[in-house]
């Protein structure tokens, strides 16, 4: 089975604003923690995440989440 790539043993913070953002399930994405196509020709496909009014938002940073993009601090047993 393929593992991702583990970009950091954190999540990422992040503010967001209304509309869609594209998670990278890969870990190879050079603009963490969303996707740049890095993916293409893995196993891997980006999260599609929804988001309807401002927030912060802890993405997961070590790709090993069961929440999807979310942090579920998955990072802490790395």
């Amino acid at each position: 089975m393929d593992e991702p790539a583990c970009p950091q043993k954190a999540p990422y913070q992040v503010n967001v604003e209304p509309g869609t953002y594209w998670w990278c399930a890969c870990g190879r994405s050079a603009t963490q923690p969303f996707c740049d196509g890095s993916h293409k020709g893995s196993v891997f496909s980006p999260i599609r995440f929804d988001v309807t009014e401002s927030a912060s938002v802890w993405f997961c940073g070590c790709k090993r989440s069961a929440k999807g993009a979310l942090c579920d601090g998955s990072h802490k047993r790395l």
